[in-house]
């Protein structure tokens, strides 16, 4: 199994402990880029995907669980998941 296959898989799992560079890796996977905003926000976008608008975790590196659930959600909807 490649490693991106096992992020993806880790991604569903929804672990408490997955870093926003495992994050920004499964999205650009998946074809989206990372576009840096004022302070902490950053927008992924993507050709003919939804972009997403999200926190960069600070101090600590690890994202919420309800940004996994709505990162989740969006993928599932367009079906890359």
């Amino acid at each position: 199994m490649a490693s991106i296959d096992k992020l993806v898989e880790r991604f569903k799992q929804q672990p408490a402990d997955f870093t926003w560079a495992e994050l920004a890796r499964l999205l650009a996977h998946f074809g989206y880029v990372e576009q840096k905003g004022k302070g902490s926000r950053r927008k992924f976008k993507g050709e003919g995907l939804p972009t997403l608008s999200l926190h960069a975790p600070h101090p600590a590196n690890v994202v919420k669980l309800y940004v996994l659930r709505e990162i989740r959600d969006v993928l599932e909807l367009e079906g890359l998941l």
